[in-house]
């Protein structure tokens, strides 16, 4: 028998399996529902030696250095700024809306008089969320405020979200900020970069030890279950006395009793060209035209020579459990109050621990994944 079992082979159970194995020298047990490692991170090269992220482009970025260090046991880095441009009125313009978008959607003069004002308000290299500046009393500001709301966020946000960003929980809409700069980064960490060979061989040399198995096309249903009155957990029919670390849904593991946490998918919908590049940077966003909020090349994150491109397109739908990825939970006061009813249960199990997106009901970059299971190995598993 299993020391350990965790559930799913995603960022925050990998790093915990690696740590048992290696610090602890202790078994355990992965199991995974997908036919492979690395959860969302997944990555592979497709025919034209593109490395292609197949849940989406993840791109790392942390001011951790613990992080970056840990990481670094497990890839060579290539150092990449990520750059986005937002399809607006006709022109593509950057984003995070920052000073030389200004001077990108207004005339000289109005771009000119607007930079004064915001300088005078906030301190450069300042970010400013979008719902903080819609609330300015200058004319002027609130003028901006508007424009950016209808231009930049409130149609991506009805996309992405199905929710109007004032339904959002603030922690999501100050993701996007205005920023007081004339920085074009999407991100300003200290530390940025992609892993030279991709996400993949992280988690193959992770996970690459002899206390560490891993089943994957393995619903963890089929080999686990929790007494919800007993309160004890079950693993091929016998009571678990070890500790399961449980990174999946959590309104899975306890039988949606209280009823389904919500959250949004993807449609994610692939395409080969016959052209060097298709677009001037890795990821463009469409706040306001088509059904898509946002188009990736690859070739601009992972650098390959190739007379071809591979180009993804984002379609957010409503999440459908057992039939959808769930991507993103859906931060409102309503979800908040449903995960706590599950997270009060989950506590009265003294051998369960429950890390990640999913099990926590939290967003988490993959720089605070990293922190976090790190954090639970030190707290909670050791």
């Amino acid at each position: 028998m299993f020391d350990y079992v965790i559930i799913g082979a995603g960022l925050s159970g990998s790093v915990i399996a690696e740590r048992i194995a290696n610090v602890l020298n202790q078994k355990v047990l992965i199991i995974e529902k997908r036919n492979h490692i690395g959860g969302n991170c997944y990555d592979y090269k497709d025919e034209n030696n593109i490395i292609i992220h197949k849940y989406g482009p993840h791109l790392f970025h942390t001011d951790y250095k613990e992080v970056v260090d840990y990481l670094s046991n497990f890839t060579d880095w290539e150092i990449y700024h990520h750059r986005v441009l937002a399809f607006i009125d006709g022109k593509k313009v950057p984003i995070p809306f920052n000073l030389n978008t200004l001077y990108e959607v207004f005339p000289k003069t109005l771009a000119e008089k607007l930079e004064r004002k915001l300088l005078g308000k906030y301190q450069y290299n300042s970010k400013v969320p979008i719902l903080d500046l819609l609330k300015e009393e200058d004319q002027d500001l609130k003028f901006l405020a508007n424009y950016i709301y209808e231009k930049v966020f409130k149609n991506y946000t009805a996309k992405q979200w199905g929710l109007k960003p004032e339904e959002i929980d603030p922690q999501v809409t100050a993701r996007v900020p205005i920023y007081i700069s004339r920085d074009n980064r999407y991100f300003t960490d200290k530390y940025q970069a992609v892993p030279k060979e991709g996400y993949t061989k992280i988690f193959e040399r992770m996970l690459n030890h002899p206390n560490i198995k891993i089943m994957l096309n393995m619903d963890f249903k089929e080999v686990l279950s929790i007494d919800l009155e007993s309160k004890k957990i079950y693993f091929m029919g016998q009571e678990f006395k070890g500790k399961l670390i449980f990174t999946g849904p959590i309104d899975e593991l306890f039988e949606y009793k209280f009823g389904d946490l919500p959250y949004r998918s993807l449609d994610l919908k692939f395409e080969r060209l016959n052209m060097e590049y298709f677009q001037e940077v890795a990821t463009v966003n469409y706040p306001n035209d088509y059904d898509f909020t946002r188009i990736t090349e690859f070739k601009h994150i992972h650098p390959t020579k190739s007379e071809k491109t591979t180009i993804l397109k984002e379609y957010p739908k409503a999440y459908q459990p057992d039939r959808d990825i769930p991507y993103y939970p859906v931060f409102t006061r309503e979800s908040q109050e449903l995960y706590n009813r599950y997270k009060e249960d989950a506590e009265k199990f003294e051998n369960l621990i429950l890390v990640g997106r999913l099990a926590e009901y939290k967003y988490y970059d993959m720089d605070d994944i990293v922190e976090r299971a790190l954090e639970a190995f030190e707290k909670e598993v050791k």
